[in-house]
């Protein structure tokens, strides 16, 4: 049996039909840039995740990097990231020329730990970036306090996360401003690059939408210095036909890491093994269904599993804070005792929505196979 890490395939061939007639209208229309496919998407998005407003751009990247240029980040700023997390994060920060503060993360949920930040935080100090790591929203509360007791804008790193939910709100609804990415791995994935913003804050919505598009309005008069990151149709396009199906595909993630539980449970491998929590209170999405294995066995049992055929990724082997190009910001082995562990030990194994049962199984019994 093989069993990949993902198969994008099995979720993109029922709505083939109806995916090839939403990019043939685009065709037909000619409007392959910010087009009413794009407005469909924002408006479905925004109403999704119980936001006002949402505004699309070319990715989760750019997503990040318009929301601190909103908030005028720049120079003699300080921006309070996890290190356990995509480049992306961080990197849209040192973009804007504002330093790094790189904070530890929960062991339990890998996300952000909101003492450490609180004790990161500085006069110079003027956002905060939870991310929702893997499916799960951060404690958001504990961010909060630690936010407002400092006036301190909170930016949602959601790109895992769409349609998590937090005491009852979904992500995207959080914080000042959420992050969306639509690669193709995601919950809601298209056929490429593609991002989202969401806010309830008008103001901030109209200096994405400004921004986004090299800060021209009207054309050719230009009011700030933007960037070139607009949502192309075609992706839009691709996402409007999903997006109807995600409640489903998200529910299928759940029962999946649910059954998961079970087998590991079954085979008697809590105890070898750590599973993971859905800790917080709300809806875990599940993006990735990440196992702890400690006593250095963790890179042993990837290459046993490959073997095996059963696909399994890495998030993340080396952390932000020890990477070549932010060795400068002085962070030793150590700094953040957590995050440098979980780099260590932790393995996603397949949680797509349309993974089989006996799939499933199988993973689980050749995990058990090579920790007996």
């Amino acid at each position: 049996m093989s069993v990949p890490l993902l198969d994008i395939q099995r979720q993109m061939e029922p709505l083939r039909t109806e995916m090839e007639a939403a990019i043939s209208h685009v065709f037909k229309t000619g409007h392959f840039v910010l087009g009413e496919q794009v407005q469909q998407l924002e408006s479905s998005v925004a109403e999704y995740c119980h936001a006002a407003y949402a505004i699309g751009c070319a990715s989760g990247s750019d997503a990040l990097l318009l929301a601190l240029m909103a908030a005028e980040v720049g120079p003699g700023d300080e921006v309070i990231v996890p290190s356990y997390t995509f480049f992306a994060t961080a990197s849209a920060v040192a973009r804007l020329g504002a330093k790094i503060v790189f904070a530890d993360i929960d062991p339990q949920t890998f996300n952000l730990d909101p003492a450490d930040v609180a004790r990161r935080v500085t006069s110079h100090t003027k956002a905060i970036i939870p991310v929702h790591l893997f499916g799960q929203c951060a404690d958001m509360d504990m961010v909060h306090d630690v936010a407002h007791g400092n006036d301190l804008l909170v930016i949602e790193d959601a790109a895992q996360a769409i349609g998590a939910e937090y005491r009852g709100q979904r992500a995207g609804a959080l914080g000042d401003v959420a992050c969306f990415s639509f690669y193709p791995t995601k919950n809601l994935g298209g056929a490429g690059d593609g991002g989202m913003l969401t806010t309830n804050n008008e103001r901030l919505a109209d200096r994405f939408a400004l921004l986004r598009g090299h800060g021209m309005r009207p054309r050719y008069y230009h009011q700030v210095v933007g960037i070139n990151s607009r949502l192309d149709s075609l992706q839009a396009a691709v996402l409007n036909v999903k997006l109807p199906h995600l409640e489903r595909w998200i529910q299928m993630r759940i029962d999946n890491a649910q059954r998961y539980n079970s087998m590991f449970e079954a085979e008697g491998l809590q105890e070898q093994i750590t599973l993971p929590l859905t800790h917080t209170p709300g809806r875990h999405a599940w993006n990735q269904y990440v196992i702890r294995v400690s006593g250095g066995r963790r890179d042993a049992l990837r290459s046993y599993l490959q073997e095996c055929n059963i696909g399994t990724e890495i998030y993340y082997p080396i952390p932000l804070h020890q990477q070549a190009c932010f060795t400068d910001l002085g962070y030793g082995p150590g700094s953040l005792p957590e995050t440098e562990k979980a780099a260590g030990e932790t393995l996603a194994l397949p949680i797509f929505p349309e993974i089989t049962d006996p799939e499933q199984q199988y993973v689980v019994q050749k995990i058990a196979a090579f920790i007996r």
